[in-house]
């Protein structure tokens, strides 16, 4: 999925130009031919999908600092780089502290302004990152911050809202990777507890003779190696939201003690001589059937009805594909700021390929997965040769990619032979040349495409032509 530029200039020989760089390297465009324009189309609902501005200083009908002003009120996050003929220092520090990204003097060099504009989309993710690490720490985590297109997540987020807005006690179900630990957050974040302590604890991953200790704490010398007191989780959550994940993994003596913590709002921390009152408002996950776990015996009917008075579902990913396109452009902008990579986007055939996959490991898979490829990665844009172990999972063998799924020879249009005439395997330098051959004429010689779509950087390329002495295009 493609950033978008909105250039905002009355130069019409400007705007061309500007337009010409922009595209030429994956970015989608939308234009403006003046200050007025650029505002309304700002007020549109195209409008709020801009990721960067370029934008004129001097314009008549409404300069750049009147649009900036307005754009900065509606979108204060967003990127704006200023592009003008007045280069003196009042000016600039003017335009820097009107909230500007960057001040490019014209005329402005295509590499000038690709590197401005890359670092202003980074800086933008970067800020955006922290911004929801403070919220998830600081307990304010919103809704807006999770990424839901589908029906599916839309309905479970709809629900988590509505329990927020109460201290019912929430059970959240889900395959592992799905994201209960944010949705916890976010209803910490949108409740009369915001700003309070949201305490997590895996019950799968607390060690058996330290679980007592770690929910409800411990006095100084109430066993050995307790050389100081501590409070317990139940105790830091006091006031706040306590965030109990994979409930059911806890063991049936810890469960009796759970109920009665949640029955009488008090802890008994081990060795005390009396018990500590506690405020908490529970939040419970399980990847399990708890309700076959009762039936199994394995967990407590009493306490199973005490945290299951408000179920949530979250569905697995592969239930809700039209998430997939906005979570793997979200890792994506995020992994390629930190890593410090070039990559914007996925190719239509990585898209699919990754909406054609069943995700067992859900959520954290594809970022897993994104991480990988955003590493692995020479180009800006991802496609299905950086995804080689799902390609390979789902039965697409390199002969298949190569050939189409033929086995070997021609196999039609486009597709490049896997065996040499005396049907051997022919080698990867020449699949390779012929692979850079093909592009080379597919892409009328346009040696940046040809390198994007091949998913290599320009220089890999160029030395590669050199290599395998390949007539190269403009």
């Amino acid at each position: 999925m493609a950033q978008t530029v909105l250039i905002v200039d009355d130069d019409p020989t400007q705007r061309r130009l500007l337009e010409a760089v922009v595209s030429r390297h994956g970015y989608d465009v939308a234009i403006a031919k003046g200050g007025e324009d650029a505002v309304a189309f700002m007020q549109t609902e195209k409008g709020n999908a801009i990721d960067l501005i370029l934008l004129d200083l001097v314009m008549p009908d409404l300069d750049g600092f009147a649009v900036l002003q307005q754009v900065k009120s509606r979108r204060a996050e967003l990127p704006v780089i200023i592009l003008t003929a007045q280069s003196g220092i009042d000016v600039i520090v003017k335009v820097m502290q009107s909230g500007a990204a960057d001040f490019i003097p014209k005329p402005a060099s295509p590499e000038r302004l690709l590197v401005s504009m890359e670092n202003a989309l980074k800086m933008n993710v970067l800020s955006g990152q922290v911004s929801r690490l403070s919220r998830q720490v600081d307990g304010r985590m919103q809704f807006d911050d999770l990424i839901a297109g589908s029906d599916a997540m839309t309905d479970a987020l709809s629900l988590a809202q509505r329990a927020a807005s109460s201290n019912i006690p929430i059970l959240i179900e889900g395959e592992s990777g799905v994201g209960k630990e944010m949705i916890a957050r976010a209803v910490q974040g949108s409740s009369e507890r915001a700003g309070k302590a949201i305490v997590t604890v895996n019950c799968g991953a607390i060690p058996e003779n330290l679980v007592e200790s770690i929910l409800f704490g411990h006095e100084k010398g109430a066993f050995t190696g307790a050389n100081e007191r501590h409070a317990g989780k139940f105790q830091e959550a006091d006031g706040g939201t306590l965030f109990l994940d994979e409930i059911g993994e806890l063991r049936q003596d810890m469960q009796v003690k759970l109920l009665r913590a949640l029955q009488e709002g008090e802890v008994d921390p081990v060795g005390a001589r009396k018990p500590v009152k506690v405020d908490i408002r529970l939040i419970s996950a399980t990847n399990r059937d708890l309700q076959q776990q009762v039936n199994e015996g394995n967990f407590r009917e009493d306490l199973y009805y005490r945290l299951n008075v408000f179920p949530i579902h979250i569905p697995p990913l592969r239930q809700r594909l039209d998430d997939i396109a906005a979570l793997a452009q979200h890792f994506i902008d995020k992994l390629s700021a930190t890593e410090r990579k070039a990559v914007r986007g996925l190719s239509s055939d990585a898209l699919e390929l990754l909406m054609g996959f069943d995700w067992p490991g859900n959520v954290r898979q594809l970022e897993n997965a994104i991480f990988r490829a955003v590493v692995l990665c020479d180009g800006d844009e991802l496609d299905i040769g950086d995804f080689p172990q799902i390609a390979k999972s789902m039965g697409m063998t390199a002969p298949a990619l190569i050939n189409g799924g033929d086995g070997g020879g021609a196999g039609g249009a486009g597709a490049l032979p896997a065996l040499n005439d005396s049907g051997d395997v022919r080698t990867l330098d020449a699949m390779e040349a012929d692979m850079i051959r093909l592009a080379i004429d597919k892409y009328a010689g346009q040696m940046t495409e040809v390198a994007r779509r091949l998913g290599i950087g320009r220089s890999t390329l160029y030395r590669k032509v050199a290599e395998f002495g390949i007539e190269a295009g403009r």
